[in-house]
């Protein structure tokens, strides 16, 4: 058998093994191999798919590493070019989303636990501090959830008055403030205490109560609800 021929079926194997044996029986490198399709003279789909999920970064390893490796990144290895680049972001997308999803379904947004989890994988790495507000119905079902900042705009610059546009315009009956602290210490700041404070306080007025804010760390958080507010609200 030529080589050019071997190489070939080397590249199909993971394809093979999908159609006899399921994806729940391939490796990472195997489903990345099958996305990827195909490889290069020097190296096969499955030889840079291994390449690939060595990019994952610390603390996450295999395919969740590839959320925080860049477009830039992957096109480095040597055979993945823009349009590969650009599937396997979107492939650490929908799994991200999926895994949001499944986290979703049952979901009471007035447990503390349930939202920290929620939102945990989603804003535990991050480097730069991401702000959200979660707009409740009065049975504390998901109405939406809204990004007010991300990058370096610190939590205690967030005007109060956009918070409750944003409320008011989903027809929130009450409302929650979530946001990451990079350092990976939930601890909340001063600056993040009085911009709570304010915001419980208006939201009392308007009638549209800030029922927590949680503080997401590295595989912690912080709730005012559960760990500085002295009653709950």
């Amino acid at each position: 058998m030529k080589k050019g021929q071997e190489k070939e079926m080397q590249q199909e194997m993971p394809y093979e093994r999908f159609l006899r044996f399921g994806p729940e029986n391939l490796t990472e490198a195997e489903l990345l191999a099958i996305i990827i399709r195909t490889g290069t003279r020097e190296h096969s789909a499955l030889e840079l798919a291994e390449q690939v999920l060595k990019l994952a970064r610390y603390p996450r390893e295999g395919l969740l590493g590839l959320y925080n490796v860049t477009l830039e990144e992957l096109q480095e290895v040597k055979g993945i070019g823009e349009v590969k680049a650009v599937k396997l972001k979107c492939l650490a997308e929908l799994s991200m989303r999926m895994s949001t999803a499944t986290a979703k379904e049952g979901l009471c947004m007035t447990s503390s636990g349930q939202v920290a989890r929620y939102f945990m994988e989603r804003l535990r790495h991050r480097q730069t501090e991401c702000v959200i507000l979660v707009c409740l119905d009065a049975k504390g079902q998901l109405l939406c959830e809204k990004k007010l900042s991300e990058g370096s705009v610190r939590m205690a610059l967030i005007p109060p008055r956009e918070i409750f546009l944003e409320a008011l315009s989903c027809k929130a009956v009450n409302i929650l403030l979530v946001h990451n602290h990079p350092s990976g210490d939930p601890t909340p700041s001063r600056a993040d205490r009085e911009l709570t404070e304010g915001i419980r306080e208006i939201g009392n007025t308007l009638d549209v109560p800030l029922l927590d804010h949680i503080v997401i760390g590295d595989n912690r958080y912080i709730s005012f609800k559960e760990s500085i507010w002295p009653e709950p609200v």
